[in-house]
């Protein structure tokens, strides 16, 4: 059965796996499974917007995954660019804004242009947004933002009595974007792998043991039909959560 749009998580964020495996078992160079992969991204970027998810987050490059083999990581980064030159036109047409989250600034200078242009082309928009994680660890974004704390309080911005996640969390690189409500992992693996570790602390989860590459928009479907079946209690019991009833 369909869900509808009352249905649909504000924000679903993605932790793409499976492209290297997906290749393997088929007897390819894992620079095949991420081209697959990267054509997988532009289906779901319009899946998600036909369903009225109204943020997407997709786990694009860790920080870790800069100890991948130097080829594959400048097959990735060549894949990033050729994504974002084919793209940012469609992403203009359909509305849809793009953001990015992570240590962007040391991604090669030739991706850093193509993001900021996609970036200034669809800043105008608002109804569905985007965000690329670039160079992304939740570890250090807690270390960046912390560092920004810090420095806000030296200088008097902030007072050293405030100490609300509130305050911390406008530091974090989402700071602009509303905490997932569910987060989805692909290609059969159980972790987070330093994902939102912050911003997930209330979401759902759901694993697929589905490759990246073969991810459809019925596989999304089926995650939220999952997440509609959960009670979110956010630290409440059931009860409180009952509609009062009176006489």
């Amino acid at each position: 059965m369909p869900v509808t749009p009352a249905q649909v998580p504000a924000h679903v964020a993605i932790i793409m796996d499976g492209n290297g495996r997906w290749a393997k078992q088929r007897g390819l160079p894992r620079i095949e499974g991420h081209r697959r992969g990267v054509e997988t991204v532009r289906s779901i970027i319009d899946a998600a917007k036909e369903l009225g998810i109204r943020y997407l987050t997709l786990y694009a490059f860790s920080v870790e995954n800069w100890k991948r083999p130097q080829d594959e990581v400048g097959a990735l980064m060549s894949l990033l660019e050729y994504f974002l030159k084919r793209e940012t036109a469609t992403l203009v047409k359909n509305k849809v804004r793009l953001l990015t989250i992570g240590r962007t600034q040391d991604l090669p200078e030739v991706v850093r242009r193509q993001l900021d242009a996609a970036i200034a082309a669809t800043a105008g928009f608002t109804d569905h947004t985007l965000v690329l994680a670039l160079n992304y660890g939740s570890r250090t974004e807690v270390i960046d933002a912390a560092r920004a704390y810090a420095t806000a309080v030296a200088a008097g911005e902030i007072s050293p009595n405030d100490s609300s996640w509130e305050t911390f969390a406008r530091h974090l690189y989402t700071r602009d974007l509303p905490d997932p409500d569910l987060v989805i992992r692909t290609s059969g693996e159980h972790r987070v792998s330093n994902f939102l570790l912050l911003q997930a602390a209330y979401a759902e989860f759901v694993f697929t043991p589905v490759p990246w590459p073969d991810f459809t928009k019925a596989d999304l479907v089926a995650a939220i039909e999952v997440y509609n079946k959960r009670e979110r209690r956010f630290g409440q019991t059931s009860e409180q959560l009952k509609p009062v009833t009176t006489a």
